[in-house]
């Protein structure tokens, strides 16, 4: 009758081991961290791979090239003179 054990009790030999010997923790933990390493790695090739500013500033030449695309953009914006089904 001193025998009857518990089948919710953990066996005698897990009783003692430490938090890193069970492989929940690793599930758990390791989630997490694959995402903070990824981060981190994605952040150093967005600082080493850095896009040049552009120069969107209208002058010299470029105000030349710009000036049919202004043109076509301001006369689609403008309202119909005659109705389209005339």
């Amino acid at each position: 009758m001193n025998e009857s054990v518990s089948s919710n009790a953990a066996p005698h030999h897990e009783q003692g081991r430490p938090w890193w010997r069970y492989p929940i923790v690793w599930l758990v933990v390791g989630g997490p961290l694959a995402v903070v390493i990824a981060s981190l790695f994605t952040v150093g090739i967005a600082v080493r791979n850095v896009d040049p500013v552009l120069d969107t500033s209208p002058k010299g030449e470029r105000a030349g090239q710009e000036a049919p695309a202004l043109q076509a953009r301001n006369h689609a914006a403008e309202e119909a003179q005659q109705p389209a089904d005339r």
